[in-house]
């Protein structure tokens, strides 16, 4: 067997033994019991106490950018006024940190889809306070290779679960990942992270007239949406407005931990050009 064939097919186990541990893992969260991944009380998720404590759940209050809610600024941060980004809008209810942490990490490393419902609730909770008109809702895609390693795109379990909580569809055909960009994360600066995302979506889908909120899980610096917003605009959208889960408080402090929780094996980025593994 040669070296391409057998590399194939030992990708092939890699995945097999991957969909097994998480369908194992998904029939174990339907088995067990739900806690409260703050207090540890028995009933759901984060409980109401939890969910109501700004300490646990700390909401993202103003002031903030206007444009893309970086926190601490009254009108516009310096990053929106060098280089405006493409969505017209953006925001998340919390900031990343305490249980909105935990949870966006329980989600994206830990494969813990039960959060993703409860982190819809809520996103669904915000957007009655703060309503805004959608006739679709967009999630960031990952690219195909990502996705398989990982066995879902987290934006996309919370988009499906707030759809099916306000009534909007959900367009996961509208946006396509081009390139399997290193993940920005591992980006020091904002302008690294603009970079490292130009151009990586491509909408192969008519949205002539359409207005669409991105769905993802953490807002940084907003670069990530505004390449999706690029793409969007391009095919046709009238308005793409951004909405996460939770507003990363300040640049460069690690991402409150993601890219130790990536070294250590829920993603793995193969610096040699392979791509996600």
């Amino acid at each position: 067997m040669g070296r391409q064939a057998s590399a194939a097919v030992i990708s092939g186990l890699r995945h097999g033994a991957r969909s097994l541990k998480w369908a194992a893992r998904a029939a174990l969260e339907l088995a067990l019991p739900e806690y409260c991944i703050v207090c540890r009380r028995e009933g759901r998720y984060i409980c109401g106490d939890c969910e109501a404590s700004d300490v646990n759940l700390p909401p993202l209050t103003k002031p903030y950018c206007v444009l893309c809610a970086a926190p601490g600024v009254p009108q516009l941060c310096g990053w929106c006024r060098q280089s405006a980004p493409s969505f017209h809008r953006a925001r998340a209810p919390y900031e990343f940190r305490g249980a909105a942490r935990r949870a966006v990490h329980d989600l994206k490393y830990r494969h813990v889809r039960i959060a993703a419902p409860h982190m819809a609730r809520l996103l669904a909770a915000d957007l009655r306070r703060n309503p805004h008109p959608a006739d679709a809702y967009i999630p960031v895609p990952l690219h195909p290779r990502r996705q398989r390693s990982r066995g879902f795109n987290q934006s996309e379990l919370m988009a499906r679960e707030l759809g099916k909580l306000t009534g909007v569809p959900v367009r996961t055909d509208a946006l396509r990942r081009l390139r399997n960009t290193p993940p920005q994360v591992s980006m020091e600066t904002s302008g690294a992270r603009r970079r490292n995302i130009a151009d990586a979506f491509v909408c192969g889908a008519d949205l002539a007239g359409m207005r669409c909120i991105v769905i993802d899980d953490v807002l940084t610096t907003g670069s990530t949406m505004s390449a999706c917003a690029d793409a969007l605009l391009d095919a046709g959208a009238a308005h793409v407005w951004g909405l996460a889960f939770a507003r990363q408080v300040s640049f460069g402090d690690d991402d409150d931990g993601d890219a130790a929780d990536a070294a250590a094996g829920w993603d793995a980025w193969d610096a040699g050009g392979r791509g996600w593994v």
